[in-house]
């Protein structure tokens, strides 16, 4: 009894009782048209018989009506249980039930034209047996409104039930239907709004000039004027329920579009077609989860090798290898983070590499450096790759002092930071199945050396002459040459700097 109440509910909440409703005046419409157009349009003679199966025709035109009307809607009925059906229990259609929805409009449609085909016969035996001559005339008149209103009524039809078309087609997956294509509804506009009467009023013409069948002035200007006017009007409805099935979509294109445009990257349309349109729907639909996709998978690689390296591999591709680059490098390691990690939670060693990381990589982007990879405790950055950078040694020695200062203010956190510069190899190293962007040459190596020794200095900060020499004026002026040392692995002795605003 609830699940009854419920669909008499939904129904009666839902665009069926507007579709029944719009079918069933669709098709009374087309009948008064043909009953008029057989009553005044036709030259039918006036006497005592031919009056009393006039008024015998219209009872058994009111009654054959009524049978239609309800051969309709128990036929919608059936046809839309399992639509029904779905929208009640919610969720997903299944594949008999999305084609139920989009091909609700052409199966009803096809029943108002199989009685308008049942109607036709009827009528036409029924003049054949009062006036043999216009019996051709009526079936033509029939046929010919019984196509109009196939055509009419399927688009009508699908106008007023793209809601539940959109609800089938976004639940369910979306392929190829029998809906109608572009060209085809294009054609059956122009067919059944101009064609169909045209063709109706060159009968009315040959008729007259060819057949012993002769048309009233009057007659035959009323059946002309009935035909104009339904030419005009049917090719109006047709016209503007054509024009917005291709206008309704490139109106929701556009306006998606727009939003692309602003920024906006989660943006779908509804896809309420199942022909080229409702395609072309579902491919932006697609491309903009394709698009999100990708994105996501940018900013993950991003935040993995870095967005210069990110931007450099989307416009140059990802090829083994490197080329000789003159960059700065500086290293950055935590002192006594072994002893941190054994005396201190977990949890409490994580935070504090976190708060480290996030400071060093701020510095080094403002900077504009690269922040090459994270090894352990400690950090490489790179100024000069992948990115040409002719002011890499200021860059580089400005954004140490600058790391020095900020470090400074994390509790329980002491470093070491080296600063070096010269030709490198920088490009993909490793294999094709797994590489990373990184950094091979002396400089670096030296500035890992002085890290290890600028643990043990006041400043806690060195550089080399090498990144000095090449800085300008002003950064130089912020350092102090300090003594000449042999590092480990170096052949040759490195000649110190340290900054001045910290005791050396």
């Amino acid at each position: 009894m609830l699940t009854l109440l419920r669909a008499v509910s939904l129904t009666l909440r839902s665009r069926w009782p507007l579709y029944l409703a719009s079918m069933l005046l669709a098709n009374l419409l087309g009948a008064i048209l043909v009953f008029a157009f057989v009553r005044y349009g036709l030259p039918i003679p006036e006497n005592e018989s031919i009056v009393v199966d006039r008024v015998r025709n219209v009872f058994i035109f009111g009654a054959y009506l009524l049978f239609a009307a309800v051969v309709s809607l128990a036929t919608a009925a059936v046809m839309l249980r399992s639509v029904m059906r779905w929208q009640i229990r919610g969720g997903p259609p299944s594949r008999s039930e999305q084609m139920a929805a989009l091909h609700a409009p052409l199966r009803q449609a096809i029943v108002h034209l199989v009685l308008w085909i049942v109607g036709g016969v009827i009528f036409m035996l029924l003049t054949a047996s009062e006036m043999p001559s216009l019996a051709v005339a009526v079936a033509v008149t029939v046929a010919m409104s019984a196509a109009i209103t196939f055509g009419f009524t399927y688009m009508l039809g699908e106008r007023i039930l793209r809601p539940v078309a959109a609800h089938a087609l976004s639940e369910g997956s979306f392929d190829r239907t029998m809906t109608p294509g572009v060209g085809t509804r294009m054609a059956m506009t122009w067919g059944l709004g101009t064609l169909i009467p045209v063709v109706g009023i060159l009968l009315l013409c040959a008729t007259q000039l060819t057949t012993d069948l002769v048309f009233s002035p009057d007659s035959l200007a009323i059946a002309i004027s009935l035909l104009c006017v339904l030419a005009i009007i049917q090719a109006f409805c047709l016209s503007m329920l054509t024009a917005s099935q291709i206008s309704d979509p490139i109106r929701q294109l556009r306006r998606a579009i727009e939003k692309v445009q602003e920024g906006h990257t989660e943006v779908q349309v509804e896809v309420f077609d199942g022909s080229e349109i409702g395609r072309l729907q579902v491919g932006f639909n697609r491309m903009m989860a394709d698009a999100s996709e990708r994105a996501v998978l940018r900013e993950l690689f991003g935040q993995h090798v870095g967005e210069d390296v990110a931007r450099r591999a989307l416009k140059f591709g990802t090829e083994l290898g490197g080329e000789t680059r003159f960059v700065a490098v500086l290293f950055v390691d935590m002192v006594g983070s072994t002893a941190a990690a054994s005396e201190r939670p977990p949890g409490e060693v994580v935070d504090l590499l976190n708060d480290f990381f996030r400071v060093v990589v701020d510095v080094v982007d403002r900077h504009h450096g690269f922040v090459n990879k994270f090894v352990g405790d400690a950090a490489l950055a790179i100024f000069g790759a992948p990115l040409d950078r002719p002011d890499a040694p200021t860059a580089a020695l400005s954004a140490a002092r600058e790391l020095r200062s900020e470090l400074t203010e994390i509790a329980g956190l002491d470093i070491g930071i080296g600063v070096s510069a010269g030709l490198a190899v920088a490009g993909n190293i490793g294999a094709k199945e797994r590489f990373e962007y990184t950094v091979i040459g002396d400089p670096v190596n030296e500035a890992s050396r002085l890290t290890e020794l600028a643990k043990f200095t006041p400043s806690r900060v060195l550089a080399s002459t090498s990144a000095l020499y090449f800085a300008d004026e002003d950064e130089q002026s912020e350092w102090e040459l300090g003594e000449k040392v042999q590092l480990r692995g170096r052949r040759r002795a490195t000649h110190l700097a340290s900054p001045v605003d910290y005791p050396r």
